[in-house]
């Protein structure tokens, strides 16, 4: 059997794969130690966790700890005279027009910033060789304060990493660190940038403590042989042993699993040009998918950058446990602020007092007190009015106005995140199909595709366990780059072909380790190509003519080419995929059918109640409409019919 665990902010979720039968969990989240809702959950499922051949599981641990500044005690050694890198970074301003601009501290105070005497030239060259004495007395120094782990950043050490593993071998060979304590930045990535080199380095020993003892508390809990794996960022999965000394990759890789699910989903149904939307306890994910998953080179943590590939998803503080407030100016306001697992939403009866979205459906009736979680979990919609009545009075409206208008600003927020990665990036969201999912994504779809009138929306089968599935769904992925930076030329190609045949031969003997056999291995390289002059870059296929290649994107990116101008060869990188064993989905017969088998009744106000279980392929039936579920209620609006594929997705349209 496999197993996919996804750990969110309010549940975590289990899909078991037994062939070609799924089963689906949920538990509350532990947010104090969240491998204990983890291990409880595979518990719960199998009595024996030894039955499950494989564990894949997605955390938020490396990001908690950044956000949270509960990581390590770190240290930072660089070139002499660059102590203040990461305090001065690049001196952008989050706030353009304030008069007295806030920025977060540099994960690692100045004190715990050392130099080191030495210098590369850009070429890799050395122009002053490594002052093993200033070593040592960096190296004493952090012992004495009680470091942790350590981040070493030399300037032009992508060119030239000798300098860098030479103070990592000093620090093993005196005993003071272990050679898993000692982050290099030739490691972690070998790009020019110092800064955004230096950012990711930092960010990379921060958390790697923190996730090794995550990962050695649960590799102690499971049973001994069974095969644990780790999300990725970018959409992949990795051994949880590589995920110890890469634990940065982790970062940023909660939504990326549902990604994976909801693009392999929507194929199997024939759609696969979707936007996906993925509203959780805390938070909604959405990313757009034009017939392919999209990767972007960087990111930001609390604005710390972090240079590594990641699925091209836009996050907002909008979820189920969003925050329902009136400001000072009298405006209602929902989110970023959330309840979280504990408290919750009021209706959770866990303690909660302030009205969240979560209440607001309750109280408009999409959801149902007696059938929420399966009927495992009863809510209190006399707390949850009482709360709406408190935000209410402070709008000077009535309880159903003020729901209604907490749902209304939850889709709003929802909806500049869709037009950021659609409209804005010069997609028509009238050409794709929403996909929506989540514990909470299937009750606010149809308004929401109503808003950028997106003509059809698809539920799929375990909405609000989609990411856990995902997680079934994805394929080893490494990245692997060599920082280039020369002018494009015969010659320069031909030392990218030769780094390459090294990059291959490293990246097929980690496949080889992960367990993938060499029929299931692809690799793909592509280049980072920009004109002379240009400070960024675009990323095209290595192929035979990459300078056509790259003309080519450079116009279809931003309407014009300069094919008369020189090109700079940047950033040579190789993308690892190990196709790993997929649980079967086959399509079952589909007969039209009137829904009547599933039909629970109708209410006084004309929604009419189903139960998902029981529809079967080719149902179909009109809103308003709820359907309700173990993980998720699904909430067809008035104006909009449902219909039940082949795979049990439901299928909305528009009247």
């Amino acid at each position: 059997m496999l197993v996919g665990v996804d750990i969110g902010g309010t549940f975590t979720d289990f899909v078991v794969a037994d062939g070609g039968r799924l089963r689906i969990h949920k538990q509350i989240s532990t947010p104090d130690d969240p491998s204990r809702a983890m291990l409880a959950g595979l518990a719960a499922l199998a009595g024996d966790a030894a039955a499950f051949e494989r564990v894949s599981h997605g955390s938020t641990v490396a990001t908690n700890a950044i956000l949270e500044r509960k990581g390590a005690k770190t240290a930072f050694v660089t070139t002499d005279g660059f102590r203040d890198l990461l305090a001065i970074g690049r001196q952008n301003r989050p706030d353009l027009y304030a008069l007295q601009p806030t920025l977060p501290p540099p994960l690692i105070p100045r004190e715990r910033c050392y130099e080191v005497a030495e210098r590369l030239d850009a070429h890799g060259a050395v122009l002053r060789p490594l002052d093993m004495t200033s070593v040592d007395a960096v190296l004493d120094a952090m012992r004495a304060a009680g470091v942790e782990s350590v981040a070493v950043c030399l300037l032009n050490s992508y060119a030239n990493p000798a300098h860098e593993r030479a103070i990592r071998e000093r620090a093993v060979a005196r005993g003071l660190f272990a050679p898993e304590q000692i982050v290099l930045s030739s490691d972690v990535l070998p790009q020019f940038r110092e800064y955004e080199r230096a950012s990711t380095a930092a960010l990379e020993a921060y958390v790697r403590p923190t996730m090794s003892r995550y990962l050695g508390r649960l590799a102690a809990a499971l049973p001994r042989g069974e095969s644990l794996r780790m999300m990725k960022s970018d959409g992949g999965i990795f051994s949880a042993e590589r995920a110890r000394g890469a634990a940065i990759q982790t970062a940023l890789s909660g939504p990326a699993a549902g990604v994976i699910g909801a693009f392999h989903l929507a194929k199997l149904s024939g759609y696969d040009h979707i936007i996906t939307l993925d509203i959780g306890g805390t938070s909604t994910d959405v990313a757009l998918l034009p017939g392919r998953t999209v990767l972007r080179p960087d990111s930001e943590i609390d604005t710390l950058p972090l240079r590594i590939r990641l699925l091209d998803i836009e996050t907002v503080g909008a979820g189920g446990g969003s925050l329902a407030r009136v400001d000072a100016g009298g405006a209602l306001r929902v989110g970023p602020e959330s309840a979280g697992a504990n408290p919750g939403p009021v209706a959770y009866g866990r303690g909660g007092t302030q009205a969240t979205v979560t209440d607001a459906n309750l109280v408009l009736g999409r959801l149902d007190a007696a059938r929420f979680l399966g009927g495992e979990m009863a809510l209190d919609t006399a707390g949850a009015t009482a709360a709406l009545e408190r935000l209410a009075g402070a709008m000077g409206a009535d309880v159903a106005t003020a729901a209604r208008g907490v749902i209304e600003v939850a889709n709003a927020n929802i909806e500049r995140a869709l037009r950021r990665v659609s409209i804005a990036r010069g997609y028509d969201p009238r050409d794709f199909t929403l996909m929506a999912f989540g514990g909470a994504g299937p009750l606010h779809a149809c308004e929401v595709a109503e808003r950028l009138q997106i003509p059809r929306v698809l539920l799929p089968r375990y909405p609000g366990v989609l990411c856990a599935f995902g997680l079934l769904m994805a394929d080893v992925r490494l990245d692997y780059s060599r920082g280039v930076l020369a002018a494009l030329s015969t010659e320069s190609l031909a030392q990218a072909r030769t780094a390459l045949d090294g990059l291959v031969a490293e990246a097929r003997a980690t496949l080889a380790q992960e367990g993938v056999a060499e029929a299931d291995m692809l690799l793909m390289a592509t280049v980072d190509l920009r004109y002379r002059g240009q400070a960024f870059e675009l990323t095209v296929p290595f192929e035979s003519d990459v300078a056509e290649a790259f003309h080519a994107a450079h116009e279809a990116t931003y309407g014009y080419a300069l094919r008369g101008r020189p090109l700079e060869l940047v950033t040579l990188r190789l993308e690892a995929v190990g196709r790993v064993d997929k649980p079967p989905m086959r399509p079952e017969p589909v007969t039209p059918n009137d829904a009547a088998d599933a039909r629970l009744g109708v209410r006084a106000d004309g929604v009419t109640l189903y139960e998902r279980e029981r529809l079967r392929p080719g149902a179909r039936f009109a809103g308003p409409a709820l359907v309700f579920q173990l993980d998720s209620t699904n909430y067809i609006a008035p104006g909009w019919a449902a219909e039940v594929d082949g795979y049990r997705h439901l299928v909305l349209m528009r009247l």
